[in-house]
């Protein structure tokens, strides 16, 4: 009986050592698992299970090999009282097994919930990186575009050529463009004018406060005519528009404004009105002047034939001479009215303008005491032969030399000098002197018939406005610029052939 149960001790035997064996390298295997991921809960739980059933093969195998070896020596009542310490050791193992697995299903569902969880976090996460990245993009696109636009408009206030100005509601200055310091005069570098009121710079203050006021009330100003004083105290005349800058944050309030230099725009309107006074006054003039003549010539020559019976010495001779000589006056005046009204006939022929210069100095030189006043002359050797009437342009140089002599007095400096427009290739002649000058009032009358400045007996005022004539008649223009103290500036322009 005990032989034949041999072979099934030794399988016995056999089986719970290899069952012990396997249970180990089983737990040594998932050790390393866990091991690789310790985060893993699958892992986790299979090294808890492995480590229950390795615990419960141990305990059964070697439960096993000590009850074979008891009952083959003979001691069954010993493995009696060992036996139940088995079992239960046994059945605390499978407890475990159980307690693990119920514990790990909890466990599981807890861990699928995470891994749910951790999944959409991941998920948000892609989600919150992808619009980081986008958001960074976008910020560097309106970055750099806001850096474009910047660039852009702050090109558009440097390159300006109209004055762009930026002043709290006060008026005082905050900004001002390269123009801006041009028109009034002033360096960039020395002259800081921040912080500077805009009130400084403009000749009637009340006015300016009255556009500050406007702008206040209406938002908005436009196309206001005002004054402005430049460093060196000329006066320029500006068209002033405006509007309030709405503030962001904590930015104040600023007013935004456009100036325009019109003084030149002014001066040609002035002299277009100027032209068309001229014209007007020229057509009456020569319908006068022809009305005139022909009874000055009459009573000039019934003068003159009653000159012949008297003698030099009596008193009706000396009379009759005083009529003559008022006479012979009145003539002149109407010939100078005739070539005002552009009515004489020109004889124009190819000359040159510096001789023609020369001769009218040498003229004046000659019948003038002008040894006190320093006559110099600039030419441009560029300057080539006009078409022009000789004695008419002479008589319009002589007639300015003449004035800056008598602007200049007992001493001063006279200059006359040619040059080419850059524009369009004219001539230009500029009698220049240092005289007293001309007052603003009276410049834009100078070109009047009669007008004059000079004392009663000095003047007729017609030899501007028959210069006028001639050069309008040559197809030129001729300008004035002059300063009170500082001298006057007469510039004479012809057409190049």
């Amino acid at each position: 009986m005990i032989i034949s149960s041999i072979p099934i001790l030794i399988v016995d035997l056999i089986g719970s050592i290899l069952m012990i064996i396997l249970s180990l390298l089983s737990l040594r295997l998932v050790f390393k698992l866990r091991e690789q991921d310790r985060d893993n809960l699958i892992w986790t739980y299979l090294w808890w299970i492995c480590l229950a059933l390795s615990c419960f093969a141990v305990s059964r195998s070697a439960g096993h090999i000590l009850k074979n070896f008891l009952l083959m020596t003979g001691q069954e009542a010993f493995w009696a009282k060992v036996r139940p310490f088995s079992g239960a050791i046994n059945t605390s193992m499978f407890f475990v097994v159980g307690a693990v697995t119920l514990f790990f299903e909890r466990i599981w569902v807890i861990y699928q919930l995470i891994r749910k969880d951790r999944q959409a976090l991941q998920a948000a996460h892609k989600e919150l990186l992808f619009l980081n990245q986008n958001l960074e993009r976008l910020v560097e696109k309106r970055t750099n575009a806001l850096s474009v636009s910047e660039y852009k408009y702050r090109r558009i206030f440097e390159v300006s050529k109209d004055m762009i100005l930026v002043t709290e509601k006060d008026g005082t200055i905050i900004n001002l463009n390269p123009s801006g310091y041009d028109l009034l005069g002033l360096d960039r570098e020395t002259d800081k004018i921040e912080s500077r009121n805009a009130r400084e710079f403009m000749a009637e203050p009340e006015k300016w406060s009255n556009a500050i006021a406007s702008v206040q009330r209406e938002r908005s100003i436009s196309n206001v005519e005002l004054d402005i004083i430049t460093s060196d105290g000329t006066v320029k005349r500006i068209l002033l528009s405006g509007s309030m800058a709405e503030s962001s944050g904590n930015e104040k309030e600023t007013i935004h404004f456009l100036v325009k230099d019109i003084e030149q725009r002014k001066r040609m309107e002035e002299q277009l009105a100027q032209a068309d006074k001229l014209a007007s006054i020229g057509e009456l003039s020569s319908g006068v002047a022809h009305e005139i003549n022909n009874p000055l010539g009459v009573m000039l020559g019934y003068t003159q034939l009653l000159l012949r019976g008297e003698k030099k010495s009596s008193e009706r001779y000396a009379d009759l001479k005083t009529i003559e000589k008022h006479v012979r006056s009145c003539k002149t005046i109407v010939e100078d009215l005739l070539s005002f009204s552009r009515k004489s006939e020109t004889e124009k022929e190819m000359l040159d303008i510096h001789q023609i210069i020369d001769d009218v100095i040498t003229f004046v030189q000659h019948h003038s005491n002008i040894g006190h006043i320093s006559l110099e002359k600039d030419y441009n050797p560029d300057v080539k032969q006009l078409l022009i009437d000789e004695k008419k342009i002479k008589q319009v140089l002589i007639n300015l030399v003449v004035n800056a002599i008598h602007a200049v007095g007992k001493n001063g400096q006279i200059w006359i000098s040619t040059d080419l427009s850059e524009h369009t290739g004219d001539l230009m002649v500029k009698v220049r002197d240092d005289g007293h000058g001309i007052e603003k009032k009276h410049l834009k009358n100078i070109f009047d018939p009669f007008f004059t400045t000079k004392p009663t007996g000095e003047g007729t005022g017609l030899g501007l406005s028959v210069s006028y004539g001639i050069i309008k008649n040559h197809g030129g223009h001729i300008y004035v610029d002059s300063k009170t103290g500082v001298g006057t500036t007469f510039t004479v322009t012809l057409p190049a052939v």
